[in-house]
């Protein structure tokens, strides 16, 4: 029971600082252009968070059951204790420098090295893992090329209704932008708070106090609270990455990110896919932005995040490896 208690609260510690750390990419857009308050966005955004993280689960059934299964591997408690220390390191670390890093990538690595070290390479259920590596490197190129449609389907549009007046435009997508913020943050609450309920669950279910792939309430409720606070908290540094050192976000660009990146997440959450918000959000924002300006992408930043994201599955499958033979392995 203990254990238990040990993996709950770090699951939602990672909650915790999943909603400052990957939160902040779902209102950076409307922060810079002023079309939301920053402390009314941090606000908006912890609301719509937490009912999100409310009504699915699918997501957390994938995360609980495609990555090793949680009725047969031995440890259990063990490697999901170590995966969620590795988690937490690597979130904290890519927040302090202020990169806008996965925290999906960096579950699904974590819990990887950590199933490695505990049980065996035998024990990881690789095609599941297999599938869920290649919608995490699909969706932002997926994200990056509708950003790129949306954006000139917009001008088209308003080209063809003759709406020419930058002002105009300006404040018409500014006033867009409030419900198109809170559809992203609505949407990255249904899809990254399930990834702590799906290692809660797994762990409940390694050690019988669950006997299907279900997430209970009080789960539900917990990781939808401790994400919330964690937005509630903001998360400055990726606001400021997101926002203003990718590409200049004009309120046009900024509401034609918003869109896409809510549509890619909302899509992935019915099917029960995990994403990484923080590579939807982002690759929306340079697509839409090589659309208006490919001059104006900060590509240096966009190369840092990248690399960033390539080198998260593989750096964090190690540390999840030898955080278990440092805590658990040495003494076994």
């Amino acid at each position: 029971m203990t254990a238990i208690i040990i993996i709950v609260f770090l699951a939602l510690a990672f909650d915790f600082i999943n909603g400052f750390h990957d939160t902040a990419n779902a209102i950076a857009t409307s922060v810079s252009t002023k079309a939301l308050r920053p402390r009314f966005a941090i606000f908006y955004a912890a609301v719509l968070n937490f009912l999100g993280a409310l009504l699915f689960e699918g997501v957390a059934k994938n995360i609980g059951g495609n990555i090793a299964d949680p009725f047969k591997i031995p440890h259990g408690t063990h490697i999901i204790i170590a995966a969620l220390i590795s988690m937490i390191l690597w979130n904290l670390l890519t927040w302090y420098f202020g990169i806008p890093s996965s925290s999906s990538h960096t579950l699904i690595g974590s819990l990887v090295g950590t199933v490695v070290a505990g049980a065996g390479f035998d024990a990881v259920t690789w095609h599941g893992f297999t599938k869920i590596l290649l919608v995490l490197v699909l969706s932002p190129v997926i994200a990056f090329i509708a950003g790129y449609i949306v954006l000139h389907l917009i001008r088209f549009i308003l080209k063809l209704v003759g709406k020419t007046s930058p002002g105009k435009i300006n404040r018409g997508f500014r006033f867009l932008q409030i419900f198109s913020a809170g559809w992203q943050a609505f949407s990255h609450g249904t899809n990254d708070a399930q990834k702590a309920m799906g290692i809660i669950v797994f762990a409940l279910v390694s050690q019988g106090y669950l006997t299907e792939m279900h997430v209970p309430i009080w789960v539900k409720l917990a990781a939808a609270s401790s994400m919330a606070l964690g937005t509630s908290v903001g998360g400055w540094k990726i606001i400021k990455t997101v926002g203003q050192k990718i590409v200049k976000v004009e309120p046009m660009n900024g509401f034609a990110s918003d869109l896409t990146a809510s549509t890619v997440l909302t899509v992935a959450t019915h099917f029960g896919m995990p994403l990484s918000t923080t590579h939807v959000i982002t690759s929306s924002i340079v697509g839409t932005g090589t659309a208006l300006r490919p001059r104006s992408i900060n590509w240096g930043i966009v190369r840092q995040m990248v690399l960033t994201w390539v080198i998260t599955i593989p750096i964090s499958m190690v540390i999840g490896y030898v955080i278990y033979q440092l805590i658990f392995g040495l003494f076994a």
